[in-house]
């Protein structure tokens, strides 16, 4: 490969960095640029940290042979869980020792006894092995990723000539500057939609940060929270109430997003959720299916919960719909896109009836009238002056049946 081959390719991935070209396409692009250009290129692996609650990175790996590249993520535990596999890593091996890039030539029998992935990559046919670590930092540096690593394979024999691995010390850092832009613009999504939600999330980044400019919005809104959680909280082991949280918390998300519901937020053990479709009928549909998906998975908690001597308690949920105003409130420099109005406020006050009534879902009048066939699953419980409001109106809850 000759320079002004290397100055095509290097030209390439700047390009479509900032087109921004997912990473994997990109190190799928490359390898084929490489290999084209004659660099005997066999496999191609691309590691890249992330900041993610479950999640610790990425590794997009090419093989030549199967001409694409395959997306593995692995988990925050699961280091903790083979400390010995990243320890006696190439990876490892750089971060330890400060070094840029370390080559072990396979044929010749180098690396074979001191990282256990050059056996394993020896025999698919491997023959030379080349790595690298290059670091990140700055004021704009993540803790959570300080470098980005890369490692390249051949199985020509007698491995790489000099020209190859002057290429190769040459572009992948034009790569891993690609790769950080990459990385930081997945955590930016990552952050935005765990921290404010999915919707919000997209809305912020695509632009939606001005204060002051709510959207009208018609929409199912959930509000619930959970039974005597005052009391558990003032009863239980303070390093208990956190775990109980996100137990209860986990069963009711998944469910709401399992049904196309976004929530907005958290208010200590309340969530505020909404579902929003063109059709008025399908809203209410997706909010009683997340409903009954709650209680199914919030019954099969308190079951293992009970199992271990854990606290346990149950969901209350007031449904509502009606118009909301979604945007972002606060002052200039501390905003929190949410929903607020009177539909809002109704479904507060309806959640809150759940207790006198000994029902675990009332849903307003609204909501049952919205409901279409899914008006079958509803019951009346009655009439109730809601605090706030200056009519009485018709509460409803689920059909016992059903709800059994």
């Amino acid at each position: 490969m000759d320079l002004r081959e290397r100055m095509v390719i290097a030209e390439w991935i700047s390009a479509q960095a900032l087109a921004g070209l997912p990473l994997e396409h990109l190190l799928d692009g490359l390898c084929v640029r490489l290999r084209d250009a004659g660099l005997p290129l066999a496999r191609g692996v691309l590691g890249v940290d992330t900041l993610h609650p479950t999640l610790a990175g990425y590794f997009f790996g090419w093989r030549s042979h199967e001409n694409a590249v395959r997306v593995t993520a692995y988990a925050r535990d699961q280091d903790a869980a083979e400390p010995d596999k990243w320890l006696r890593s190439p990876f490892s091996h750089l971060q330890q020792s400060g070094e840029s890039h370390l080559r072990r030539r396979i044929h010749a029998g180098e690396g074979l006894d001191e990282f256990p992935i050059l056996v394993e990559i020896a025999a698919e046919g491997a023959t030379d092995y080349l790595c690298f670590r290059h670091r990140l930092g700055g004021e704009d540096s993540i803790v959570a990723i300080d470098a980005i690593y890369s490692s390249w394979s051949t199985a020509r024999d007698g491995g790489f000539a000099d020209a190859d691995v002057d290429a190769l010390v040459a572009l992948v850092p034009a790569l891993s500057v690609a790769a950080k832009a990459a990385a930081f613009a997945r955590i930016a999504r990552n952050l935005a939609e765990t921290y404010l939600g999915r919707d919000v999330g997209a809305r912020i980044l695509a632009g939606a940060i001005e204060r002051g400019t709510p959207e009208k919005l018609d929409a199912v809104i959930w509000f619930s929270d959970l039974e005597g959680f005052t009391r558990i909280a003032d009863a239980a082991d303070p390093a208990e109430i956190i775990p109980l949280l996100n137990d209860y918390l986990e069963a009711v998300v998944v469910s709401i997003h399992e049904a196309g519901g976004d929530v907005l937020k958290f208010m200590g053990d309340g969530v505020l959720a909404l579902f929003r479709s063109p059709d008025a009928e399908e809203s209410c549909r997706r909010a009683l299916g997340a409903a009954l998906a709650s209680r199914r998975r919030v019954a099969e908690l308190n079951v293992r919960r009970a199992a271990a001597s854990q606290p346990t308690t149950n969901l209350y949920l007031g449904l509502h719909a009606g118009e909301v105003f979604y945007g972002n409130v606060g002052s200039r420099d501390r905003l929190d896109f949410t929903a607020v109005g009177p539909a809002v406020n109704e479904a507060s006050r309806i959640a809150a009836m759940c207790r006198s009534l000994d029902r675990d879902v009332v849903t307003s009048a609204v909501f049952a009238g919205r409901a279409g066939d899914a008006r079958a699953r509803l019951v009346s419980v009655g009439r109730y002056a809601l605090r706030g409001l200056s009519r009485a109106q018709e509460l409803f809850t689920l059909d016992p049946e059903i709800a059994a």
